[in-house]
């Protein structure tokens, strides 16, 4: 707890310092600043290895409390995450509870593989909301049962948030967790799978740069929650991650008119599109799954920067939460 309090007085003088709390002489500067830091009663506790040990094949940890060393705290974890526990973690562990249960969050480094620098093409992955993922191999994920779950985790939401009571806001905010959750790990089953596919077959991937896709987009009030909850920044960064460790090259290209462009012949038209899931070109008669073509389209142009001598632009992602591996131990 020490280390916690240190960790944050540091942090808040270093923003003070940066000026990042309004200037010294303003209202919000004089609030904060005599302030000390205050921490939740289930906020976050880092522990290093002197504080925290893990037997892995034993599936416990050792761990210090303010009552004592408690040794032989069950853990439980999927085989491939306890393995990579034990191979690559590196730092600090941070312990937190939540809806009753304890979880151990590790951070770990897995090594790279060498990028390809020689792909044997691309694989197009055209991103939406009827279907989550659409690859130019014509493979299609489709989300009607995750969308039929938003829709009604929604109006949950919004039944509780007019109730305006303490157990409606707890339940509330578990729904919005369980919702994250789900997303998550949908998206990390997505991204597996598409790199797996360009791993086998010796490809890149190319996907759509979709930064900023909210504010560009106008929308019909219906379309805008599915819009504003699905992460599709959250999908494209758990592909980009994955590819770096299995060495595939990722591209990013512009998103303009890829639905509208014929995959044959390349005649732009906003006619083409006939409906969500309908392409026709009125050039030469192509027709095909409108998803599908648009990930054709993105493939193309993945392949055309690439031969210009364009990098993966796959950025190397920060530790965060929800890239940990995850041990838990459930409260008695």
């Amino acid at each position: 707890m020490i280390k916690k309090a240190a960790d944050a007085c540091t942090t808040s003088l270093a923003s003070l310092r940066a000026r990042r709390l309004h200037r010294p002489a303003s209202g919000r500067h004089r609030q904060v600043a005599p302030k000390p830091p205050s921490f939740r009663s289930d906020a976050a506790q880092p522990y290093d290895d002197r504080m925290l040990s893990s037997q892995i094949e034993a599936r416990t940890v050792s761990i210090w409390t303010t009552s004592g060393r408690l040794k032989g705290v069950a853990i439980t974890a999927g085989a491939e995450q306890l393995a990579t526990l034990g191979y690559h973690r590196q730092g600090e562990s941070d312990l937190l509870r939540r809806d009753g249960d304890w979880y151990l969050l590790a951070t770990c480094e897995v090594p790279e593989a060498e990028l390809d620098t020689d792909p044997m093409g691309f694989l197009g992955v055209d991103l939406g909301i009827v279907n989550i993922a659409t690859t130019s191999d014509g493979e299609i994920m489709a989300g009607r049962r995750l969308n039929r779950l938003r829709e009604r985790d929604l109006k949950l939401r919004a039944n509780l948030q007019r109730k305006r009571t303490k157990s409606a806001r707890r339940r509330a905010q578990r729904r919005r967790r369980k919702e994250a959750r789900r997303t998550r790990d949908i998206n990390h089953k997505i991204a597996k799978r598409i790199v797996a596919e360009a791993a086998r077959t010796g490809r890149g991937i190319g996907l759509e740069d979709l930064t900023g896709i909210r504010e560009r987009v106008r929308l019909r009030k219906p379309q805008r929650a599915m819009v504003h909850s699905w992460a599709f920044a959250q999908l494209a960064e758990f592909i980009s991650y994955k590819a770096r460790r299995a060495g595939v090259p990722v591209v990013f290209v512009d998103p303009a008119y890829t639905s509208r462009t014929c995959s044959q012949c390349g005649h732009i038209d906003k006619a083409n599109r006939v409906s969500q899931a309908r392409f026709v070109c009125r050039s030469c008669g192509f027709v095909d799954h409108a998803d599908r073509n648009g990930s054709r389209n993105i493939r193309a142009r993945a392949w055309e920067l690439w031969r210009r001598g364009a990098p993966s632009p796959a950025p190397a992602v920060p530790h965060q939460r929800d890239d940990r591996t995850r041990a838990a131990h459930h409260s008695q």
